[in-house]
């Protein structure tokens, strides 16, 4: 069964990618957001709902009203926004920018998930394709004692199973690297890793969700690897290093530069802001994000 993201102001990603189907709470829709200056947009940012759920219950702010405040500032995506949710991003001009498919831990390494895990991200890519979104996630799933060649292997096989549907589709499958610290035991954590998988698998449309925190956290060079590997980068997710945070002077990593290293590289995709706001006015820190991204 595809997995699709309902309604999540009041879940966490891990537990977000488990569910399915909700409803979108309609309320009139206050100015949360302030005003914001129009932004450059050479790079285009998302934002992931599920780092906001804190806060949206804490404000009592529903989905819609979430959304208003994002287009408000100036951001045209969503990730991983349930199919529920789909046409409310329409109706604020916006899209989502990376649809869901199936859970974390059990992912494309084993060769007995397969057929559970295709389907979704089969599912997954024809929603997207219907609604002209640009891409679907997938995961390596733990690692539970497998050799990383075998799951590597493993990982291969499929993708180059649903790769040519992808391609036909014209959405790209993104598997996202996650640390293996806080996402404990999850296979696809290294770099080398990853840039073996994509010249294998050798297809237009089966890239890497690059999360920059999760990278920093298993001690890659994000900029080095932002300026070497960028072919096999299809999707970009922020995150403030330690902590998973607010991605200002708080915080070791130069999100300025690294957004003009993405830039230079001739990258035309989305950079998902991911990361979960420790201030109480987290839509204040969205809005610091943005202008942090907004590079020329």
């Amino acid at each position: 069964m595809n997995i699709f993201i309902p309604n999540l102001t009041t879940i966490s990603r891990r537990a977000m990618l488990k569910l399915s189907g909700a409803s979108l709470a309609t309320l009139a829709l206050p100015n949360v957001a302030g005003a914001a200056a129009p932004l450059n947009n050479k790079i285009h940012q998302s934002v992931c709902i599920w780092c906001y759920s804190g806060f949206m219950k804490r404000e009592k702010m529903s989905t819609e009203q979430f959304v208003a405040a994002c287009a408000e500032l100036g951001v045209k995506a969503i990730d991983l926004a349930g199919i529920s949710e789909w046409n409310l991003l329409k109706k604020y001009g916006m899209i989502c920018s990376m649809a869901s498919s199936h859970a974390i831990p059990k992912g494309l390494n084993r060769v007995e998930n397969h057929e559970a895990c295709l389907a979704a991200v089969k599912k997954s890519i024809d929603a997207a394709a219907e609604a002209g979104f640009p891409n679907v996630i997938t995961f390596s799933g733990n690692t539970e004692g497998l050799d990383k060649k075998v799951g590597l292997e493993n990982c291969v096989t499929a993708l180059k199973q649903i790769s040519g549907y992808a391609e036909e589709k014209k959405v790209t499958i993104c598997m996202e690297f996650l640390n293996s610290i806080n996402h404990k035991d999850y296979m696809g954590d290294s770099t080398a890793w990853f840039v073996e998988l994509i010249g294998r698998v050798n297809s237009p449309r089966v890239k890497v969700l690059y999360d920059i925190y999760h990278a920093a956290m298993m001690k890659e060079n994000a900029l080095e690897d932002i300026q070497k590997h960028n072919a096999c980068w299809g999707h970009y997710h922020t995150g403030g290093m330690p902590g998973r945070n607010e991605i200002d002077a708080s915080q070791t990593l130069d999100y300025g530069h690294l957004m003009k290293a993405i830039l230079a590289t001739g990258y035309t995709g989305y950079v998902g802001q991911e990361f979960v706001p420790k201030k109480p006015d987290a839509l204040n820190s969205l809005k610091e994000a943005i202008a942090i991204c907004d590079v020329v």
